[in-house]
This record gives C-alpha cells, sequence and structure tokens, in this order.
C-alpha cells in the first residue's frame, strides 16, 4: 500500500501507490483524492488504511484545497470539521507528530522537514505552483516558524518526469524563463517541462542539501495514477511528520 516510507533524524516521510483501498475502477483501489469522483465513502476508508498503515491518526492528517497557486497555510491541528478546507497549495506546522498531506497524480509532491526544529512542511507543485513560486512560499513560512534552510530534509514523490511532460515549445519556454533547471526534452525529441527538477533546483537555491526524489514517473508507472495517462483517475498522497519529542 506505502510506496516508500522511511525516517531520517526524526522527520518522517510516506508516498502511497494505488493497491491496497477499497475504490472502484477506474479509481482503484487506494484512491486518496475526495474531488476526483470516486464514492466519498470509499476515499474515507483509503484514507484510514493509509493512516493506520503509517501508524498515524486518520482523524489528525491535514489535507488542502489544492488549487495550483502559492498560498501557504500554518497549521497546529486538522481543519474544524464543520469549516471548508482552504485553498492551498502549502501546509507547514510546527507541531510535532501532526500529519501534513499532498494529493498529486502528476504534480510534484513536495515534503520538508526540520526535526530540530519539529517543523514540516508539504507542498503541491504542478508546473503553475512551481513556476509561481510555491516552493519558495513553503521553506519561507517554515523559517519563520524557527526551521534553517541548511537543516531541511527534502523529498519529492511520484510524478510525471521530464521525459513524458509534453508541452507546446511557448510554454517550455515561459517555465523556463522562471526556472531554467525544469526545461526538458520528451523521449520522442519534443519539447517538455520537468517540474521535479524545477522543484529541486529552486530548493537548492534557498539553501536546502541534498533534495532526494522518489525516481517514479508517474505516466510511466502502471502501480501509480497518472492524470495525464488517464484523465479520470485517482490520488496518491504523500504525508510527512517530525516525531514527537522522545518517540
Amino acid at each position: 500500500m506505502i510506496g516508500q516510507h522511511d525516517s531520517e533524524s526524526g522527520a518522517h516521510f510516506a508516498f502511497t501507490d494505488r493497491w491496497g483501498g477499497v475504490s472502484a475502477a477506474p479509481y482503484d483501489e487506494l484512491n486518496l483524492g475526495g474531488a476526483v469522483g470516486d464514492d466519498p465513502a470509499a476515499v474515507t476508508t483509503n484514507r484510514e488504511l493509509a493512516a493506520k498503515a503509517l501508524g498515524l491518526d486518520p482523524g489528525r492528517v491535514v489535507w488542502m484545497n489544492q488549487v495550483h497557486g502559492r498560498d501557504v497555510a500554518v497549521v497546529d491541528g486538522p481543519w474544524p470539521a464543520d469549516t471548508p478546507v482552504p485553498a492551498v497549495d502549502a501546509v507547514v506546522t510546527a507541531r510535532r507528530g501532526l500529519a501534513l498531506a499532498v494529493l498529486t497524480a502528476d504534480c510534484v509532491p513536495v515534503l520538508l522537514a526540520d526535526p530540530v526544529a519539529g517543523v514540516a512542511g508539504a507542498a503541491h507543485a504542478g508546473r503553475p505552483g512551481m513556476v509561481a513560486g510555491v516552493v519558495a512560499a513553503t521553506v519561507a513560512a517554515m523559517v519563520r516558524l524557527g526551521a534553517e534552510p541548511a537543516r531541511l530534509i527534502a523529498r519529492t514523490g511520484p510524478a510525471v518526469c521530464g521525459r513524458c511532460y509534453e508541452v507546446p515549445a511557448a510554454m517550455r519556454d515561459e517555465v523556463a524563463a522562471a526556472e531554467p533547471a525544469a526545461r526538458a526534452e520528451t523521449g520522442w525529441g519534443t519539447p517538455a517541462v520537468d517540474v521535479a527538477a524545477g522543484v529541486h533546483a529552486q530548493l537548492r537555491a534557498l539553501g536546502v542539501r541534498d533534495p532526494r526524489s522518489s525516481g517514479i514517473c508517474t505516466r510511466e508507472s502502471a502501480d501509480h495514477y497518472s492524470y495525464r495517462r488517464d484523465r479520470t483517475t485517482g490520488r496518491l498522497a504523500s504525508y510527512v511528520w517530525n516525531a514527537e519529542a522522545g518517540a
């Protein structure tokens, strides 16, 4: 169910694949996205299954209403049940043990943690968000909570790779003007964008050392959801949290 789960110095990161849930086709099986047309009850069950597999309380995971922007919310607990989830593309917290989640199906999930300060952040970096600066905004919000860029542990999860993300030439030029490292070419020789490469370049420019990628291309992997490949499909989730003191 969980494609990767590792811990380093008290910082925890996890990335799901599409298996081990209860959703029916075309969302089979572990769809964690609540706005893609799947049965809401199935999504709730899937979120519970994923959280419990990670040793998390399903009711203590913070989700976002992602809109391809750069707004960041600072949280110290889940959103109140009687209020709508805010439209943001990043969440940060100084609360140890509180898990932050980001949903994707080709966009780049960016997970950040400073286990010394106990600060964590999760960002949704699609092409528009990467260009708009969601990565820098997330790091800045974490610094305000006491994190230091040089201490940040950064992971990016499964996402469409530059060899598969074909775009018009004018769009590639526009993206490359904002982040040159994102300029790419498809495996068949046409203009492309490598959002993960752009995100990693932005992290390094902000002082984050050695950001690491999952190395999984969602469009190429049958074990992961891909909007570009399938259009109607589910959403993966990526989680980050810092261990509680003494844990």
